[in-house]
């Protein structure tokens, strides 16, 4: 899954397919002494730098012409204290190999993302996020950062050192240093009941603050022209676990929510007049279920169906109001939306840029198959989104710009305060961070 560059002509490409950039030169450092040296010989050569990692981000973020950094050698487990109950891993493991490792270990992190692919240091520095009631994004976990800064030496932040570099770089869209190592909060492994059921738009609407009130992680997913939701909440429980059987797993999790999708969205490319009629099956094809497991096996699954993403961050106060205008504009545009439209929570944080700072947030994402037009949809959602003050993910396609998030973020001078101190030379720059950071 993750992005591969092909060796011939050195385009490097993400996951998406939306994004592609022509690197001067690939880097895959060893140590962190090695990516250190990348940098000062980049600073020598003129030549801007950037990490990229499983290539998850639908924006532009990773991209450069300057010197790519490949961190797949950067990966595993450094440390685990169990008296602090955290872990420190390099900032190129992939979630997935965090996940597992921690579980062997009898560990868990407190809440994570719906997919796994994306590296450690991906998915925080651009705020990725699961749901939950009282717990946050992943990057809110962290609470020890290792980072390489624009001059070449190594920095560690955490509440007592450097702490207004730790404010920032937890998430730090690759705009402050590459990060090297992270420590995350751990807590002893546990079990969550996943109980997910259909239930009309309308009826979760209507109870949404009971829904969220009640349960540690809620989210739906609503599919555009009808009136269903598929919803999911997840809680702590007692035991025993039970697993979703093998057959049944494979069955709704591959072979419903991709195979079958996967077709019905080719189907739907390419006569678009019959997504409705579809979206009314696929509404209805995954019927209720309960299971209990461990946290990564309830809070994350395949998706191997290739799509283009947006999602924004609204007050949690905002959230029906902007679903209701959502579902009114696209029942109104005649437009063909296929892919269901993903809500989940999180508590406000006190990470300078997380979409969630400083205040309790719903996310709403809006998907489109790979290959579909996506400008006009979302677009006319994006119309939406800013009404409410909303905050873009920072991975997911969005046209804000500095100008709008000063608006949006209270302390966003504080952040590029922060980066003129540490890359006073913009060497970790690119037209994205040019674009959402100012210049």
């Amino acid at each position: 899954m993750s992005s591969t560059a092909s060796g011939k002509n050195g385009t490097w490409r993400n996951w998406g397919g939306n994004v592609s950039a022509r690197p001067a030169r690939e880097v895959t450092p060893a140590s962190v002494d090695e990516l250190a040296a990348a940098v000062r010989r980049a600073a020598e050569d003129g030549l801007k730098v950037k990490a990229v990692g499983s290539g998850h981000s639908f924006t532009s973020i990773a991209a450069t012409d300057g010197v790519l950094i490949r961190p797949q050698l950067l990966t595993g487990i450094r440390d685990i204290d169990r008296e602090a109950m955290t872990v420190t891993v390099e900032s190129g493991t992939p979630l997935k190999r965090l996940n597992v490792a921690l579980a062997r270990e009898g560990l868990s992190l407190t809440n994570m993302g719906d997919i796994m692919e994306q590296t450690v240091s991906g998915a925080t520095s651009t705020g990725t996020h699961g749901t939950g009631r009282d717990s946050a994004s992943i990057a809110a976990q962290i609470k020890g950062l290792e980072l390489v800064t624009a001059d070449g030496s190594v920095l560690t932040c955490s509440e007592k050192e450097n702490p207004e570099v730790f404010a920032a770089a937890r998430i730090g869209l690759g705009a402050l240093g590459i990060v090297t190592a992270i420590t995350f909060a751990v807590e002893p492994v546990f079990l969550l009941t996943a109980r997910e059921e259909p239930m009309p738009f309308d009826r979760v609407l209507s109870d949404f603050e009971e829904l969220w009130a009640e349960n540690e992680h809620f989210e739906f997913y609503w599919f555009p022209h009808t009136g269903n939701t598929n919803t999911k909440r997840n809680n702590r429980s007692a035991g025993p676990e039970r697993p979703v059987p093998q057959l049944q797993s494979w069955f709704e999790d591959e072979f419903l929510s991709n195979g079958v999708f996967q077709v019905a969205n080719w189907v739907g490319r390419a006569v678009p007049a019959t997504i409705p009629a579809i979206a009314q099956i696929s509404s209805k094809a995954l019927s209720a279920r309960t299971y209990t497991d461990i946290p990564y096996k309830v809070f994350t699954s395949p998706r191997r169906v290739r799509f283009v993403e947006m999602e924004y961050a609204v007050p949690r106060a905002a959230v029906v109001e902007t679903l209701r205008e959502l579902k009114t504009m696209v029942d109104r545009s005649g437009l063909k939306v296929s892919f269901p439209v993903e809500v989940r929570t999180a508590p406000a944080d006190d990470i300078t840029l997380s979409t969630a700072s400083g205040r309790d947030t719903a996310y709403i994402a809006v998907h489109m198959f790979q290959g579909t037009p996506y400008q006009q949809y979302f677009t006319a959602a994006e119309r939406i989104f800013t009404a409410h003050e909303g905050r873009p993910h920072w991975g997911k396609v969005h046209t804000r710009d500095a100008e709008y998030f000063s608006r949006v973020y209270p302390r966003f001078a504080e952040f590029t305060e922060l980066r003129d101190r540490l890359d006073p030379d913009r060497r970790f720059q690119n037209d994205y961070l040019r674009r959402v950071l100012g210049a």
